[in-house]
């Protein structure tokens, strides 16, 4: 089966906001073996969606359609569905009490007749009961494809995808599996790995493809298999990934999307019930917020210091006037002093420091722009290392930070 998703709103098209219902719909569609040929932002113009859903018709077998559904006269989803099949809005009494109950019983206000339009929907279509809103899904079909309207409010679309769209799809369809596993990698870029991997990469079975997904100091490996046996698909990515296992085995931290380095760090951290603290200058708080936002981490991240300014070197984390002076802010006596003292000011096991000049301009250090020392101070002494990360600023951030959390992921695998 495919399908494709198409995003309605001006605001889409001009940045003001980003699309994220795209994504959130394309992977639950993927988890049921529907394959995504298109996704396409267009405006809050009739004619173009007319225009787009002819294009589309009988060329997927599914057309995903979020925003547009509000009621408001910019909100024309309802009317060109209408147009395009031949129907019209009548009001649907179940969506009405429904709208009605949200508004008098739980906003506490009269029922405006703007908010009664919200249950007219196309006389033939399927409603898709929207519990945690006012906008009712819709479900038709013309010849070969169906067009399923969604509202664009994030948490109401997420709702009547899981517990609408998805189980009636899975009910009506027969479709093939798809089979994905994610390999995470830290440490070397795509074209080294690529090299590492080619004559492993060239004896995979045709039904699986292989998927580079690079980010600054990190790459994905996406395996995918397409096919009707799930069994076999399952046990052809397990020898796969195993016998990839063998070949780089030094650079594997993790597998699947919620497997980060900062996830396995966690496990990690807690398998040896360790803790773990921060301190930041060129990272800002970067790296204590990955880590912060994995689920659990407060039983091993105690905390961080951002000191973005020398004087909170000096101040807050207690550095030595003379050392900063002697070597300046950006030198591995700072980023040492800085991983020791916040390690013992929130006393915890291992701490991570950064100091830097992720530019445009040198701040309080004359060291080179892209330079960064990353310092780790661990239960058994301090490691300090440094690089020059280049540019641009963004640049120097992103590989600090995950250059940091691959030190401490390598140094906690010590532990016996």
């Amino acid at each position: 089966m495919k399908a494709a998703i198409i995003t309605i709103g001006d605001e889409i098209l001009i940045g003001q906001i980003v699309d994220t219902n795209s994504a959130f719909i394309a992977k639950s569609l993927d988890r049921i073996g529907i394959e995504i040929m298109e996704m396409i932002s267009i405006s809050d113009d009739k004619k173009h969606i007319l225009h787009t859903f002819t294009q589309l018709q009988n060329k997927v077998d599914i057309v995903i359609v979020t925003g547009g559904l509000g009621p408001t006269k910019d909100d024309v989803t309802k009317k060109t569905f209408c147009e395009y099949f031949n129907d019209e809005l009548v009001v649907n009494a179940e969506v009405l009490a429904h709208v009605t109950q949200l508004i008098e019983g739980y906003f506490k206000r009269p029922i405006t007749q703007m908010n009664k339009d919200q249950a007219l929907v196309p006389s033939a279509c399927t409603v898709l009961h929207n519990e945690v809103g006012t906008a009712p899904g819709m479900w038709m079909k013309k010849e070969n494809t169906v067009f399923i309207s969604l509202p664009g409010v994030p948490y109401e679309m997420k709702y009547l995808v899981e517990e609408e769209i998805i189980p009636k799809i899975v009910h009506e369809y027969k479709r093939p599996y798809i089979i994905h596993k994610t390999i995470l990698t830290y440490g070397q870029g795509e074209s080294l790995v690529a090299e590492r991997i080619e004559n492993w990469e060239n004896n995979l079975p045709d039904f699986i493809k292989l998927a580079y997904l690079p980010n600054p100091g990190r790459v994905r490996l996406r395996l995918t298999a397409r096919g009707t046996d799930k069994e076999e698909l399952e046990k052809a990515i397990e020898e796969n990934v195993k016998s990839l296992d063998a070949i780089i085995h030094d650079i594997i931290v993790g597998y699947e999307e919620n497997e980060t380095i900062e996830t396995v760090i966690g496990k990690l951290l807690l398998k040896h019930n360790k803790t773990i603290s921060t301190a930041e200058s060129c990272t800002g708080g970067r790296i204590a917020s990955l880590l912060s936002a994995v689920p659990g981490s407060s039983g091993y991240f105690k905390g961080s210091v951002v000191s973005y300014a020398t004087e909170v070197k000096a101040n807050v984390l207690g550095i030595s006037q003379d050392v900063i002076d002697q070597f300046s802010v950006v030198s591995a006596e700072v980023a040492s002093a800085m991983a020791l003292n916040v390690k013992s000011l929130l006393k915890t096991d291992y701490a991570i420091a950064t100091t830097g000049n992720a530019g445009p301009s040198k701040g309080d250090s004359d060291a080179e722009i892209g330079t960064v020392f990353i310092a780790l101070a661990t239960p058994n002494g301090i490691i300090t290392e440094e690089f020059n990360f280049g540019q641009p600023r963004e640049k120097v951030i992103d590989r600090a930070t995950i250059k940091s959390l691959e030190i401490l992921q390598k140094e906690i695998l010590k532990i016996v």
